[in-house]
């Protein structure tokens, strides 16, 4: 994560577990291996160390949005989840609905970031929620802020891909209405 600058881009330490990152197309994330877009326009199925009575939260982010070089809307949220039980995903509270990577074509490889944090309790948030119909209001995010806001920690788990530009973006631009 040093290597890629995802320290300090996005949080200030490396966690100390690896989330373990599996797409339906069979790619794994793997510490900054490249993927495309069309590899990973599904969800993934995720796992890391969890305690079933214990509640998570999950960010998947780009902080290199519209580019690596410009980020000035850095970070662009593709996915966010609360009050996960366990590792159980699908039975946490969708914030903001899973979208695949979608670099826009010309800027280059993307870092996308997945980070798990341990919630101290069930918490209530007070976001608007993002369907993953949207491209609005996943722009000029900071999952450092988010995790300040509740309360979050560092993160305990993580890992992250890079991808750049492919032919399967314009279906997903056509989804996101962008």
């Amino acid at each position: 994560m040093e290597k890629h600058e995802i320290i300090p881009d996005v949080i200030k330490m490396a966690p100390k577990e690896i989330l373990e990152i599996n797409y339906p197309s069979g790619v794994k994330a793997e510490l900054g291996n490249i993927l495309t877009p069309t590899q990973v326009k599904d969800m993934p199925k995720l796992k890391w160390t969890a305690d079933s009575n214990e509640l998570y939260t999950l960010c998947m982010t780009d902080p290199d949005a519209p580019s690596r070089e410009k980020p000035h809307i850095r970070e662009w949220h593709h996915w966010l989840v609360g009050n996960i039980p366990g590792n159980d995903v699908m039975n946490g509270e969708t914030l903001t609905g899973f979208v695949g990577s979608g670099p826009p074509k010309g800027t280059g490889l993307h870092r996308y970031v997945f980070l798990v944090y341990k919630q101290p309790k069930r918490i209530t948030f007070n976001e608007g929620r993002i369907p993953n119909t949207t491209g609005d209001n996943r722009g000029c995010f900071s999952i450092r802020k988010f995790a300040s806001k509740y309360n979050l920690g560092e993160p305990i788990a993580g890992n992250f891909y890079r991808a750049e530009w492919d032919d399967y973006v314009p279906t997903l631009y056509k989804q996101l209405n962008l």
